[in-house]
């Protein structure tokens, strides 16, 4: 029982640190405002802002010194859409930084009149982005962070004059008495009455609206009030002359606190009293009940009681002003989401009468609540399908309120393979070669594009030129551009073609795709059947696999897949994988290439027959047909023939005795390997060593069979040559390209298997 205690104890107290705030005085709230201006003075879509940069961040831009650079930046939305989230929503490039332009053009101006209406194809994730979106607004909302404050009236019944016991109606005292005893002894009050909230010494009655106190201040004193109030600073110049602010010096308080304030004038005639019976609270948001978050799905029916009121409390209003007309306690539904987020979940059904009824709120901003009007700021969000759009193009007026976000299929390889490992597992990509698992995304991605792109052939007319990279249509590459990548392969030419203009025009083409092609839903389901498929513990998932599935497996989907993709994929990973193993396997001696070029360039200028020590290495030299042969068959390739190798010598020896010795290193002084001509060359001889590198292990099977048998105790039974040279090959391939050791093994045979470098050999 004493640990009960205790854990009841702690728990109380935690609770009474976090979740209970009290009201505090007007006063001490200007106080609080005066620290703290700048969370404090901020309305719905400032707030909104606010959340999104809080959980976003800044983002990283890859080329920030890029001077045709767009600003395509990555922002990272997992703390906004995943961490704690029952069902995560992956939001990819493209849609990031639309949602992020959005919440920068709320901080930017006024934002009123308008419903940001969020439309996307099914089986996008609309509804959970939404309901994520708003998980998080509460919880920014609610915590101090994003705490705001709203207005609570206390009337002072000594202030405004007592009232006794017979000017209280006998059936509302016995209510007051049920209500306010619950069983225990009763407070007293006024001569001997029970206390309870209508009797007590303070009427209090809460602003239905959640109006900002600031707006208690009447608008025509606010501007002097806040020059006064603030010190001159950035703030106060942000505050007169930003349009963020606009709404400070525009905005009425809603007409129950602007009713209570004329009233209490009236009476009272001294504006300071008034303001000491203005307290502030914090502004609690709860979608649960409605307050400040109010989501509507289409099968919600309308409110049947389209006003409220608090009948108890409006006869307590009428009794302490003695008069039943001044101040009406009535308010609408629209009321207790103003200045929060008032949401449709898909716009059909009754959300369709209640997207028609908001159109004369977003025109005017005001809502009729019987013959009193009802300030609205709220911002207004909806998801739809792009089926249900004749259903908000009933007025034509109301087009131009409507603000569209396109929620696409994703269009990012990487957000598509983290969908894939959030379902199944992070420990999925340990059952793929690597690139894989990309590449798998990859062809789910290409259903979802279109295959006629007029701006990448702007920017790229001959695609055949890249066709060990690409595909016929480009898709690959444009999936890297989504992505915020400029591949290394492309051409010096066509990386500078890529203007500012040109990238905004590819990326304005993504507004019209990720709408058809294979769904979300559809792509979990088709990774679900490919990895129960292929999966096995004694083989990894390699493109073999892949082209197989998409080529027998995927049934109705299959025409989604542009014509001759899936070639162009396994192109593209086959010379790359080649390529790694290439790199790999190749023995990178610096020195001795250095000393074999600058031997080379000074042979060439002598007879054959004679010996000559270079003056570049200081090496005693016999220069033959054989000598120079060798080193061109290495700098041209062992195919080229006996005249190519002669007019490349004589082609070279013209360039160092013309431009080379006399003007770069006579008139310059630049060392031999400085040279343009040497460095040249030095590309030339790198290039031919690792096409060849493979050459004298393909037909040695001995090499393939160490290859299998590495880490396991028959490969020590084989020659030292052949170990040292696959010890070599697997631990490059790990640590340069991260395959595991078992990868490693296996994208080795498929390069030996499928004489990837007998397929490339003249590409």
């Amino acid at each position: 029982m004493e640990k009960i205690k205790k854990a009841l104890e702690h728990l109380t107290q935690d609770i009474s640190n976090r979740d209970q705030y009290t009201a505090m005085p007007f006063e001490d709230y200007l106080d609080l405002l005066v620290k703290k201006p700048k969370p404090l003075i901020r309305n719905i879509f400032q707030l909104f802002h606010d959340m999104i940069k809080h959980y976003v961040g800044t983002g990283t831009e890859e080329y920030p010194d890029d001077p045709e650079s767009i600003h395509f930046v990555c922002y990272d939305c997992d703390r906004l859409f995943v961490e704690g989230a029952d069902h995560p929503f992956f939001a990819d490039r493209i849609f990031a930084n639309r949602l992020i332009n959005m919440a920068e053009s709320l901080e930017r101006s006024a934002q009123q009149n308008k419903i940001y209406v969020f439309e996307g194809p099914p089986g996008c994730g609309k509804s959970t982005f939404l309901n994520n979106l708003l998980m998080r607004f509460a919880e920014y909302a609610n915590s101090e962070a994003g705490m705001r404050y709203e207005t609570v009236w206390r009337l002072d019944r000594d202030i405004l004059g007592s009232f006794g016991r017979r000017q209280i109606n006998p059936l509302v005292q016995k209510l007051a008495r049920l209500l306010d005893a619950n069983g225990q002894e009763e407070p007293v009050g006024f001569d001997d009455e029970p206390a309870g909230p209508f009797f007590s010494d303070l009427l209090e009655i809460p602003c239905p609206s959640h109006d900002n106190p600031i707006l208690m201040i009447p608008k025509a004193y606010r501007r002097d009030f806040f020059d006064q109030l603030f010190e001159n600073n950035e703030f106060k110049w942000q505050l007169s002359d930003s349009k963020e602010y606009e709404w400070v010096f525009r905005d009425n308080p809603c007409t129950i606190c602007s009713s209570l304030y004329d009233a209490l004038l009236t009476r009272l005639h001294q504006p300071r009293k008034i303001f000491k019976m203005i307290y502030v609270r914090p502004y609690a948001f709860n979608r649960r009940l409605g307050e400040g978050i109010s989501v509507f799905n289409p099968g919600d029916r309308p409110l049947r009681q389209s006003v409220m009121s608090n009948p108890m409390l409006q006869r307590s209003i009428n009794t302490i002003l003695n008069n039943s007309n001044l101040v009406k306690y009535i308010f609408s539904e629209y009321a207790k989401t103003n200045d929060g987020v008032y949401a449709l979940m898909d716009i059909k059904s009754h959300n369709k009468e209640r997207f028609v009824e908001l159109h004369n709120i977003i025109s005017e901003g005001v809502h009729k609540v019987e013959d009193i009007e009802e300030n609205v700021k709220s911002l207004l969000l909806a998801v739809m399908n792009p089926e249900d759009k004749r259903n908000v193009e009933i007025f034509k007026s109301f087009s131009d309120r409507i603000e569209t976000i396109t929620i696409p299929y994703v269009m990012d390889v990487q957000t598509e393979v983290e969908i894939y490992r959030n379902i199944f597992g992070r420990h999925i990509e340990e059952n793929f070669l690597p690139r894989v698992l990309r590449n798998f995304a990859r062809v789910i991605i290409s259903s979802r594009l279109n295959p006629a792109s007029v701006a990448m052939r702007e920017w790229i007319p001959e695609p055949r030129k890249y066709q060990l990279y690409c595909d016929k249509d480009l898709l690959l590459l444009k999936m890297e551009i989504y992505t915020g990548v400029i591949p290394s392969w492309l051409s010096e030419e066509d990386r500078k073609r890529l203007t500012a203009k040109l990238r905004r025009k590819i990326l304005a083409e993504s507004e019209n795709e990720g709408k058809r092609g294979i769904s979300g839903r559809d792509s979990i389901r088709i990774f679900n059947k490919f990895y129960s498929i292929y999966s096995r513990e004694d083989k990894l998932i390699d493109m073999t696999d892949l082209f197989t599935f998409f080529e027998r497996f995927i049934g109705e989907h299959k025409g989604s897949i542009p014509e001759g993709f899936l070639e162009s994929l396994q192109r593209m990973y086959n010379y790359t994988i080649l390529q790694e193993v290439k790199e790999s396997l190749y023995y990178y001696n610096e020195e001795q290439i250095s000393r074999d070029i600058r031997n080379y360039l000074f042979a060439i200028n002598f007879e054959i027959g004679s010996v000559e020590t270079s003056r570049f290495t200081g090496e005693k030299l016999e220069i033959s047909e054989e000598f120079l042969d060798s080193m061109e068959s290495r700098l041209l390739g062992a195919t080229a023939g006996k005249e190519r190798r002669r007019a490349f010598r004589r082609d070279t020896q013209r360039e160092y005795t013309a431009e080379t010795l006399p003007q770069e290193i006579i008139i310059e002084e630049k060392d031999v390997t400085a040279t343009r001509l040497y460095q040249s060359l030095y590309e030339r001889y790198v290039y031919n060593l690792k096409e060849k590198v493979l050459d004298p292990f393909l037909e040695n099977e001995n090499f393939r069979r160490a290859i299998k048998d590495y880490g396991q105790e028959d490969f020590k039974t084989y020659d030292k040559r052949i170990r040292d040279d696959v010890n070599f090959l697997i631990d490059n391939l790990i640590s340069k390209y991260k395959y595991s050791q078992r990868g490693a093994k296996e994208v080795c045979i498929y390069v030996i298997d499928k004489k990837l470098a007998e397929e490339f050999a003249a590409a």
